[in-house]
C-alpha cells in the first residue's frame, strides 16, 4: 500500500478551473465517502484551499486509485476526466511524500513560505478523521507532515518571506490605514484577514456572516485586541459596503455572496474588494461597476510571480534540503515498519515450536518437578530469544535501506511465513493526467 497525491493548483490551473473543482466544507464528507468507496483506496484526505485542491490517498494499486480520484474530481467539476488531465499533477510513493511535506512547508504556496497552510492541512486531516476516512497510515503521514512544516518554518527564514495570500491581496489593494473595511465571512480566512487589517492600521472593521453569532465572535476578538469592530447580518451587507473603502470576501460558500446590487448604493465612491474565495465570493459583473476594483487570486498570483529575490532562493534551498532529509527518514521508518509483521510472525512461530516441544517433554517425563519444568521452559525460551534477536534487529535495520535486498521476503520464504506476496504496482499507462510528470521516486520534475 502506497500514498498517491492527485491535485491541481495555481501552478497548473487558472482560477475558473480551480473554481469548478473546489470542494466546499458542506460538500466535503460526501466527496470523501465517494473516494473511499473505491476498492483501491483504503484511506483518504482532501485538501481544498483558495489555490489548490489535492487528494491524498493510500491505495492498493496505482491505476485503480488514480482512476477513482480523477473520476471524482471530474464529476465535481461536471466534466469528463480527460478534460482535467492537462491540469492535474500526480505524485506516487516517495514523490507523494515529498509533495505533501513541501506543501506543508509553504514551498508550493502561491505566497512562498506562508504559514496558513499548516492549519489548512491540520483542518483537512480533522475533516477526514471526522468522516471516518483516516487510518493508521494516513494518520502517521499527516502527523509527520505537520512536524516537518513546523521545522521548516522554525529553522529557515522562509516564513518571513510572505505572510499569506491575504497580506499580498491587501498589499495589492493599496494603503488602507485609517480606512473602513468589511470582512465577508467569519471563518479562518476571515480571522486572518482581520489580523492583517489590524497590522495595516485599518480604522474600522465590519464583519458580515450568514451566522450572525460567528460574526459577533470575530468582531469581539478584534475589539479585544484594541480594534474597532462590529458584526452585521448578511442582509445588511449593502449598507455596510456603502460606507466602506475596502472589503475582503472569504466565505467558502458555493455561490456568489457579493453581487452588483450590493455595491450600487455607493454611487461612485471608490471601493476595493479582495475576493479570496474559491469558488469566487464576488460576482465578476462587479468589475464593470464604476470605481469598484476586484483583487482576486489571479491578481495575487501575478504579483507573486514578479516578487522573487535572491534571499527567496537561499531560503527555498534550505527548506528543500530539510524536506528531502525528512522524506528519506520517513521512508526508512516505513520500510522498517513493513518488516514488523514478518518479525512478529517469526517470533510467534518460534514460540509455538517451543510450546509444542515443552508439552512433549512434560508428557514423556511427567515425573519432572514443577520448578524444574519452569526452569527448563525459561531456559529454552531464552535460547530461542537470543538466537532470534540479532537477525530480527538486523532485518529491520537492513529494510531501512532502499537499496537493500528484500530480507523480510527471504525470512518469509525460509520459514514459511506470510506466504502471500505483496501485489506489485504496474507503471502508469499512457493516458493518465500529466503522465510525463507522474513522479514516483521523489526526484524533481
Amino acid at each position: 500500500m502506497n500514498v498517491l497525491a492527485v491535485g491541481l493548483s495555481h501552478r497548473t490551473a487558472d482560477l475558473d478551473t480551480l473554481e469548478q473543482v473546489a470542494v466546499t466544507q458542506a460538500e466535503l464528507p460526501k466527496v470523501l465517502h465517494e473516494l473511499q468507496q473505491s476498492p483501491d483506496i483504503t484511506e483518504v484526505m482532501l485538501l481544498s484551499t483558495c489555490n489548490r485542491i489535492e487528494v491524498y490517498a493510500f491505495v492498493e494499486a496505482f491505476h485503480g486509485g488514480l482512476t477513482s480520484v480523477s473520476t471524482v474530481l471530474a464529476d465535481k467539476a461536471g466534466v469528463e476526466p480527460a478534460a482535467l488531465y492537462d491540469n492535474l499533477y500526480v505524485h506516487y510513493a516517495a514523490a507523494a511524500v515529498e509533495h505533501i511535506f513541501s506543501v506543508a512547508s509553504g514551498l508550493d504556496s502561491m505566497v512562498l513560505g506562508e504559514t496558513q497552510i499548516l492549519g489548512q492541512v491540520r483542518a483537512a486531516y480533522a475533516d477526514a478523521r471526522d468522516a471516518g476516512t483516516v487510518g493508521s497510515a494516513l494518520h502517521g503521514l499527516v502527523q509527520t507532515t505537520l512536524r516537518v512544516g513546523k521545522r521548516v518554518h522554525t529553522e529557515t527564514g522562509l516564513g518571513s518571506l510572505g505572510a499569506s495570500v491575504v497580506s499580498e491581496a491587501l498589499a495589492d489593494a493599496g494603503d488602507v490605514e485609517g480606512r473602513t473595511a468589511v470582512i465577508v465571512g467569519a471563518g479562518s480566512m476571515g480571522a486572518l484577514a482581520a489580523s492583517q487589517l489590524r497590522k495595516a492600521d485599518v480604522g474600522r472593521i465590519v464583519v458580515a456572516n450568514r451566522t450572525l453569532e460567528n460574526a459577533r465572535r470575530l468582531a469581539a476578538n478584534i475589539t479585544e485586541t484594541g480594534g474597532d469592530a462590529h458584526a452585521v447580518e448578511m442582509a445588511d451587507l449593502a449598507t455596510a459596503l456603502a460606507d466602506a473603502d475596502l472589503a475582503v470576501a472569504c466565505t467558502g460558500a458555493q455561490d456568489v455572496v457579493v453581487s452588483a446590487e450590493h455595491v450600487l448604493p455607493r454611487q461612485g465612491r471608490p471601493l476595493v474588494i479582495c475576493d479570496l474565495g474559491l469558488p469566487r465570493d464576488v460576482a465578476p459583473a462587479i468589475d464593470a461597476v464604476d470605481d469598484v476594483r476586484i483583487v482576486d487570486l489571479e491578481s495575487v498570483r501575478r504579483r507573486m510571480d514578479t516578487s522573487a529575490t535572491s534571499d527567496t532562493a537561499k531560503q527555498t534551498a534550505r527548506a528543500s534540503g530539510i524536506v528531502l532529509d525528512e522524506v528519506r527518514e520517513y521512508l526508512a521508518d516505513q520500510r522498517s515498519a513493513e518488516v514488523t509483521p514478518t518479525v512478529a510472525a517469526l517470533r510467534k512461530q518460534a514460540s509455538e515450536v517451543v510450546d509444542a516441544e515443552l508439552l512433549r517433554l512434560h508428557r514423556r517425563m511427567p515425573e519432572l518437578d514443577g520448578d524444574v519444568r519452569d526452569e527448563v521452559g525459561k531456559t529454552v525460551r531464552r535460547v530461542v530469544d537470543k538466537l532470534l534477536h540479532t537477525p530480527t534487529v538486523r532485518v529491520k535495520q537492513l529494510a531501512a535501506n532502499p537499496e537493500s535486498t528484500d530480507y523480510a521476503g527471504a525470512l518469509r520464504e525460509l520459514f514459511g511465513l506470510d506466504p502471500a506476496a505483496p501485489v506489485a504496482v504496474s507503471k502508469p499507462a499512457a493516458h493518465t493526467p500529466k503522465h510525463d510528470q507522474i513522479d514516483t521516486d521523489g526526484e524533481s520534475q
